[in-house]
């Protein structure tokens, strides 16, 4: 999938965590690192849902 796509899931889905759009606390390296991450999960299992991994990447960062 493309990393733009990744990037606008990872952001509604910290939007669903209370953040607004102008309080996510990520850099454009710490986006790309969490769009390798859902890039990973998909290529390891390409049935995996999207969201789902997305969901689980970004609840992993804010758990850290």
């Amino acid at each position: 999938m493309e990393r733009n796509l990744f990037r606008k899931m990872i952001r509604n889905c910290f939007i669903q965590y209370q953040h607004d759009f102008h309080s996510i606390p990520l850099s454009e390296e710490e986006y790309e690192k969490l769009a390798e991450k859902v890039q990973k999960i998909i290529n390891e299992d390409p049935k995996s849902d999207v969201y789902e991994a997305v969901n689980d990447v970004v609840y992993e960062y804010l758990s850290e």
